[in-house]
């Protein structure tokens, strides 16, 4: 029960900052159940915890694990649990492409991204360590201690398109993953299938459908393992005071009415703020927002709960940006009845040292199937350019005449979204001296 009285605006403000900072945790959680609730080797792409699932072709249409999957990289993924020992993961040589393994603890920071910008193109391999695990490593295996037992590895490897898998594909046969136990041998993994998971209904639908008393039981549940923050310790002191204690189960049913009205509401005054914040946590130029600081949170909960619902696994700012469209350059929303041009000349195409793309999704953050299974466009691809270097990109629903495929993306018949991914943006877009142009309607 709760310990000191609260007056009804104290518990609501409560309430709603324990739904938020809950948020990311109850989602990784869900995500990884998903994520890792099948068998070794069922299929080409999937995998029990403690092992790769390696995507072997972009997503599909039906694709929902994830809002807006890239079409840049093929995902190597991992669910790690370190808790009763490390496991070591050993990287390739990776010279002729752009590589990058964030990991992320199940708040949904990223405590460290080995690959191209970090440690080079050389081969590399560490330990994903329990901060007070003690004992020896092998020889040439760094240490990285882990925030929380679980850890969600979500490797990158650019691919230059459906001609490049087989490329992409020797290289993640060749990214490793075992306990030290085993190492340098990869166990076998069993993994007994949990009838009782949701394997239907993606992840943030299935936190969206839980009731108050359901959100916050699991989420009571799930600090008591997945230590909170050295930083929480305000949030969690103030979350006692409505009888949310790590380590002990919180049945809201238990509590006093004023907080079971409190905590009853919460879910649905969150989600309202996260869209609020949304909408407002960049400055718009040329229509498009671009967050900063993205992969560390801090105590910026609200911004944490944001990201983790709309951006799940994104990337440190300094491994990529990614600007976001909704509206074209009078302000008003995007639609695929309507036809759009995005115009670069030389000096606005983006600045990377890496690549850059340009990715529709519905309003949802799912993209959608087309004629042509193009989701995405970039300086990867035969793009056309006008004599003066000057790039134009035609969004449109209906598919252009031949000589303009080239530069098409395809949009659906609804409203939509654009993404734009910088990798290894320069100096000039970290701090948005560059800007996108803005999307033009043409008819």
């Amino acid at each position: 029960m709760i310990e000191q009285a609260l007056d009804p605006d104290d518990l609501e403000r409560l309430a709603l900052e324990a739904f938020l900072y809950f948020y990311p945790l109850v989602l990784m959680e869900t995500t990884r159940a998903v994520s890792t609730n099948w068998s070794a080797g069922e299929r080409v792409g999937v995998a029990p915890m403690g092992m790769f699932a390696h995507a072997a072709v972009f997503p599909p249409a039906n694709f929902r694990t994830i809002v807006r999957p890239n079409f840049d990289t093929l995902y190597s993924s991992a669910w790690i649990d370190v808790a009763k020992e490390p496991s070591i993961i050993s990287i390739p040589q990776i010279r002729d492409r752009f590589f990058m393994l964030p990991l992320y603890d199940m708040w949904t920071d990223v405590f460290a991204s080995p690959g191209t910008r970090t440690n080079g193109t050389e081969p590399f391999s560490f330990a994903l360590c329990d901060p007070q695990w003690r004992g020896t490593l092998p020889s040439g295996v760094a240490r990285i201690d882990a925030p929380t037992p679980v850890v969600w590895a979500l490797g990158r490897t650019e691919t230059r398109g459906v001609a490049d898998y087989g490329a992409v594909h020797a290289i993640q046969a060749q990214l490793r993953l075992a306990p030290l136990s085993t190492w340098p041998e990869e166990p076998h993994v069993e993994n007994l299938k949990d009838r009782d998971i949701d394997m239907k209904t993606p992840p943030m639908l299935q936190i969206d459908r839980m009731t108050s008393s359901e959100f916050f039981h699991k989420a009571s549940h799930l600090v008591a393992r997945q230590r909170a923050h050295i930083t929480d310790w305000g949030m969690t002191t103030r979350l006692e005071r409505a009888g949310l204690v790590a380590g002990q189960p919180f049945i809201l049913e238990h509590q006093s009415d004023e907080v079971i009205g409190a905590f009853e509401t919460a879910p649905q005054r969150a989600l309202q703020a996260i869209n609020t914040r949304a909408r407002t946590l960049a400055a718009l130029v040329n229509g498009w927002s671009t967050i900063a600081d993205l992969g560390v949170y801090g105590n910026s909960y609200l911004k944490r709960a944001m990201i983790a619902r709309w951006g799940l696994g994104a990337n440190p700012t300094e491994e990529s940006i990614y600007p976001n469209l909704q509206v074209d350059s009078e302000g008003r929303r995007l639609h695929g009845e309507h036809r759009y041009r995005l115009r670069f000349t030389p000096e606005e195409i983006p600045p990377v040292d890496a690549f850059w793309s340009l990715t529709v999704y519905d309003r949802q953050g799912y993209h959608v199937a087309n004629e042509i299974d193009r989701f995405a466009l970039g300086d990867r691809d035969p793009l056309v350019y006008a004599e003066d270097g000057t790039l134009e990109i035609r969004f449109a629903h209906e598919r252009p005449e031949d000589h303009q495929l080239s530069n098409w993306l395809p949009i659906p018949n609804a409203d939509f979204v654009v993404t734009m991914r910088l990798y290894l943006p320069r100096e000039s877009a970290l701090v948005q001296r560059w800007n996108p142009p803005a999307l033009q309607r043409i008819d």
